[in-house]
């Protein structure tokens, strides 16, 4: 008797139209190392080498950079399993600093932040696809540019099919990039066990210059979309805070043995004449497989590319649910249980940004941004703590790591304002760009009343030349 009435209720909870609980641990480390880990690892040790001065020091850096990533880490850990919300940092602002911040995060992500970077990642897979077969002469710029179209438009019909299928290539491109990886740390140990006494000498070359480290502040990204999907976790009090750390902790692992192996195969001038760092490395010691590690990167950049797809997205939908977006973006499709909508805005302005080659520029003032808004979103938390000190949390991070966090944030947004004042300035116009839109759309009742009755007659206008709702069987909105 009790199985017959359990039965009709789980059927109607399998029936409902809803976000499920698809993703477990190892999807979800795999969808933080798979975003974490692209191209830049394969390419960036020539940056950080030519900014810090000396090989110790840029080992240096990445394992600070490594350490303040766990220490955000832990923050977003806590956030996590305090909020269930799905939405990321658009979420933990709403609910700490108010909607204007919340939707400021959410207009930036959208306006440069998310197509900004995922053209720069498509870019890159493209022109790790398309370069070995022109070698050594230059790939056309329009070939590359259309092999990352395509790369965009496979992650996209993946994040349109299904949840399972986008974790599932998660997962599988996640293990391809790590398989990348120790084919790089392997022979670089060996070589390092051959040779102790060149890694001691190099750690030692080189002038510690004085250069501002700005550029590793700001180009180390701190990647915690797994908090973009909190509602599609299992179990999400226990697999948030497992997958962050585990992850974090790996690829800080794995970063800085790369880092090490490289130069037990080459010296830092060999290293900084390179464009690529792990093509470089492999015709020097992978000579019998080197052909196939630009097709591991390219696979890397895929990988970030999915991760990306598969998390802001949901960020927009939770915008939309909250109404401060257009309710459209809180749709899902029935059957699929996606949120196309959501998933079809970026690939427009993903392809436009590819295209329009403005990409590199908004690459540098769009990590400014990023930056701030981490920094309020865990400043927010240390409020939230402070107002709500009862509030059950099933994961707290140490007040000093909390802190420590939230001011290096700071100090490395006051250092981009110092350093590169007019990328940061058009940073800022950008973002406060959200400002008025947010009082003419979702605040209208606090504008003066001419100025309703306007844009009241204009949203009329638009909805009478809209779709009726019964062309859209296959949508429902999620409240």
């Amino acid at each position: 008797m009790q199985e017959t009435q359990e039965n009709p209720k789980q059927k109607k909870d399998e029936d409902a139209v809803c976000l499920r609980r698809e993703i477990g641990l190892l999807p979800a480390v795999s969808f933080i190392i798979g975003t974490v880990v692209g191209s830049g690892i394969f390419i960036a040790p020539k940056g950080v080498l030519m900014n810090s001065g000396s090989v110790g020091l840029s080992l240096l850096v990445w394992a600070l950079c490594g350490v303040l990533s766990l220490f955000g880490a832990l923050c977003y850990a806590e956030l996590g399993t305090t909020f269930t919300k799905s939405g990321g940092h658009y979420t933990y602002l709403l609910e700490t600093l108010g909607p204007l911040p919340a939707f400021l995060r959410l207009w930036v992500e959208f306006l440069f932040i998310r197509p900004a970077v995922a053209s720069y990642v498509s870019l890159a897979f493209g022109r790790y696809v398309v370069e070995p077969f022109f070698a050594p002469c230059v790939a056309p710029e329009g070939l590359i540019k259309l092999v990352g179209i395509l790369g965009v438009t496979f992650v996209v019909a993946v994040n349109c099919w299904s949840v399972n299928m986008a974790s599932r290539t998660q997962v599988t491109l996640t293990f391809v990039k790590m398989f990348a990886l120790v084919l790089i740390i392997v022979p670089g140990v060996i070589a390092l066990f051959k040779d102790f006494l060149f890694l001691c000498y190099s750690l030692q070359e080189g002038q510690r210059t004085s250069r501002m480290l700005s550029h590793q502040c700001l180009g180390f990204s701190i990647r915690f979309y797994l908090n973009f999907i909190t509602e599609e976790v299992i179990n999400p009090n226990r697999n948030i805070p497992l997958a962050i750390i585990c992850s974090m902790v790996t690829v800080t692992i794995f970063y800085v043995l790369v880092n090490v192996a490289y130069y037990t195969m080459m010296t830092p001038g060999e290293l900084l004449m390179s464009d690529a760092v792990a093509v470089t490395f492999a015709n020097r010691a992978l000579q019998g497989v080197a052909s196939a590690i630009p097709i591991l990167v390219a696979l890397s950049c895929l990988g970030a590319l999915n991760g990306g797809f598969f998390g802001s997205p949901r960020m927009l939908f939770v915008g939309a649910r909250e109404g401060h977006w257009p309710p459209i973006f809180s749709m899902i499709h029935i059957r699929r249980r996606t949120p196309l909508p959501a998933v079809l805005l970026l690939y427009p302005l993903v392809v436009f940004m590819l295209i329009s080659g403005e990409i590199y520029q908004l690459i540098n003032f769009a990590s400014f941004s990023r930056w701030f808004f981490i920094a309020l979103a865990t400043l927010g938390m240390l409020i939230h703590r402070y107002r709500f000190p009862l509030l059950p949390r099933p994961f707290k991070v140490p007040l000093i790591i909390a802190v420590t966090f939230t001011v290096v944030c700071f100090f490395i947004v006051g250092l981009s304002l110092y350093s590169d004042p007019w990328n940061t300035g058009r940073s800022c116009a950008l973002t406060l760009t959200g400002v008025p839109v947010y009082y003419l759309t979702v605040r209208r009742f606090h504008l003066p009343h001419r100025w309703r009755h306007f844009f009241s007659k204009f949203l009329e206008r638009l909805s009478a030349n809209a779709v009726p709702s019964e062309m859209f069987p296959l949508w429902e909105t999620v409240e």
